[in-house]
């Protein structure tokens, strides 16, 4: 399968030109999706079938490859575009920012160590090298403390010194002391700086160019930047064959389960103003119908809320 970055990121050159990015991960080995059923009957007989197709492929030299490719979005455009470009369920259109092929992401080697190697490993979006930074976007915003976080919770405030974390090339801060510290803690050399001792200093030629900031400080409320919910879903449903519009109507009912009806009518209006094809789908998947959905409208709690459909 493909994999997406879907936050917006920001890298800037030398000149401290900012300009926001989104990642792309194109699978070189084709996309092959499972069937609820499929799955089922695989599940039952080996939980980890997917975990041991890949631990099994790399030992065979095997290896999986993904294309890395990105969008690049001048910093000035996101001022200009129709749609929320830090909007985490948002695309940015290919033809506007088509991908630029910038590498390859292969595994070629499984864990030795899982504990070492995968336990103890800390991803988090805020671990970020010099030339790469984050962005407005909410959502990426809050996983940027929330992820660092968690990591600091589970394997102590010293995590990146931990060899599957720690950087290739070495690197120098003022930060001290906590607990699981493991490398002498810089001995008897100050803290701060600048100092009469030559040591490591900050360097301003690697720093993040400002981010201009205008308008007023309030609470925000995401319906005044952007009120398009369905142009976007839209085209995807139209990219999709007859046997994938039928997976999603059957996995949208299966998710449904013992929802209320109103819950179930309100998704199948949100779909049909998507699409009435789409509407009409899921509401069959359901054993409804789009006119019932329409009619329970008059009824649904959340009647006079904004939004609602």
């Amino acid at each position: 399968m493909h994999g997406f970055g879907s936050h917006t990121y920001s890298f800037w050159n030398e000149a401290g030109e900012r300009f926001w990015v989104k990642f792309h991960f194109r699978s070189q080995q084709g996309i092959k999706n499972l069937t609820n059923e499929e799955a089922a009957k695989i599940i039952a007989d080996d939980r980890e079938s997917h975990q041991r197709d890949l631990y099994e492929a790399i030992e065979r030299g095997e290896f999986p490859k993904w294309t890395m490719y990105i969008q690049v979005m001048p910093e000035a455009d996101a001022e200009k575009v129709p749609y929320h470009p830090f909007d985490l369920t948002k695309v940015w259109p290919k033809k506007d920012y088509p991908l630029i092929e910038v590498g390859e992401f292969e595994l070629n080697r499984n864990p030795e160590n899982f504990f070492a190697d995968v336990e103890q490993s800390a991803f988090a979006p805020s671990n970020l090298i010099p030339g790469i930074g984050a962005s407005p976007d909410k959502m990426l915003q809050a996983r940027l403390f929330n992820y660092a976080d968690a990591q600091r919770y589970r394997l102590g405030v010293n995590f990146r010194q931990i060899p599957v974390n720690r950087p290739r090339c070495p690197v120098h801060s003022n930060q001290r002391d906590g607990q699981g510290r493991a490398d002498g803690n810089y001995g008897s050399l100050p803290h701060y700086e600048p100092n009469s001792f030559g040591q490591w200093q900050q360097q301003p030629d690697f720093a993040e160019p400002p981010l201009k900031i205008n308008g007023d400080a309030a609470h925000w409320n995401y319906r005044q930047d952007d009120d398009d919910y369905f142009s976007q879903p839209r085209a995807l449903f139209n990219l999709m064959n007859d046997v994938q519009k039928q997976a999603l109507f059957g996995n949208t009912a299966a998710a449904m389960g013992d929802a209320p009806d109103f819950i179930k009518y309100r998704h199948i209006r949100n779909c049909h103003r998507c699409d009435p094809a789409y509407g009409e789908g899921v509401a069959k998947a359901l054993g409804l119908t789009v006119e019932d959905a329409q009619a329970a409208r008059a009824n649904d709690p959340a009647l006079g809320q904004p939004g609602l459909l």
